[in-house]
């Protein structure tokens, strides 16, 4: 009797160690996973909770770009379908932290622009459904190609997502016109391979025509990019768009140059992998744009860029 009371100390002891929070997050996640499809697919055994500490053992090949931006938990189960054999749909939800985040990983796994309407962005093929809602980024991924159920199950993942959270406001900030559709990503540090940007969206862009935004016979050069560097202040973007001249001007083409539109400084130059290069200051953050073959089609992009931001 007293070895039973002990054991039962010692459980409760390790119950109230354990954050409450990890429970109830793990709850949360779990009202999350319909419990059926209308096709008739329904999850197959209890779902697994994955952390910081464990996404290793689900995801190993991805589990540290996923750390990269902020992943907090996640939960998986696989659908089967008794009508359809072997077939199965994994069904992954990720809690990365906050929305911005959420959108950084999605921006990053997403091919093309083949939208289908659900959160707040989505993609969906034969055999993959990707969306992003508030801070969860899910993922159903099935053996075979069935794009009817998969979009179902997403649309009845998203019906259970209660976060309203907007999209991050810098996609808003990249001019519409030129631009590739589903091609604005957001990176949590060295944003166009530069440690001196740290983090920001970038974005392709092409002529109105539908052409490359470069000719034809330089077709193995860079792709045309905006990009969009955010800073914690005008300081540090100062500093930073300081720090940048410096590198320029090491190149023949370099000069530096302040724009008349108010608080807009420029500096324009050539990078041996990144092509011609245009970058300016507006508040906290930087603008760029590296690639473009015509000088007045980057530095045009890039002044309606910062006149959108307020």
């Amino acid at each position: 009797m007293r070895r039973r009371n002990q054991i039962i100390i010692i459980c409760l002891c390790v119950y109230l160690c354990v954050p409450g929070n990890l429970f109830s997050e793990a709850s949360n996640m779990e009202s999350l996973i319909p419990p059926e499809s209308p096709d008739g697919w329904a999850p197959k055994g209890a779902p697994q909770v994955f952390t910081k500490e464990t996404l290793f053992e689900h995801i190993n090949g991805q589990a540290d770009l996923f750390l990269q931006y902020g992943f907090e938990r996640s939960i998986f189960v696989d659908y089967r379908n008794k009508n359809v054999g072997e077939e199965k749909i994994d069904l992954d939800i990720y809690d990365m932290g906050n929305v911005l985040q959420a959108f950084g990983i999605f921006s990053r796994f997403r091919q093309d622009d083949l939208s289908a309407r659900i959160g707040l962005d989505s993609y969906l093929d034969d055999r993959y459904a990707l969306f992003y809602k508030g801070k969860y980024f899910v993922v159903l991924q099935a053996t075979e190609p069935n794009p009817s159920t998969l979009k179902q199950l997403a649309r009845m993942v998203e019906s259970k997502i209660i976060d309203t959270s907007p999209p991050p406001k810098e996609i808003e900030f990249f001019p519409k016109q030129g631009l590739k559709a589903g091609s604005i990503e957001y990176y949590p540090q060295g944003l166009m391979g530069r440690k001196i940007l740290k983090r920001g969206f970038k974005a392709t862009y092409v002529m109105p025509d539908g052409t490359a935004a470069k000719p034809e016979s330089k077709a193995d050069s860079p792709d045309s990019n905006l990009f969009i560097a955010i800073f914690d202040n005008a300081e540090e973007s100062e500093s930073a768009l300081k720090e940048f001249k410096e590198l320029l001007a090491k190149g023949a083409t370099a000069q530096a140059r302040t724009s008349a539109q108010p608080g807009f400084e420029a500096a324009k130059g050539e990078d041996p992998y990144q092509g011609k290069l245009v970058i300016a200051r507006k508040g906290s953050y930087l603008l760029g744009a590296a690639g473009f073959e015509n000088d007045q089609d980057a530095e045009g992009l890039l002044a309606e860029m910062a006149a959108s931001i307020k």
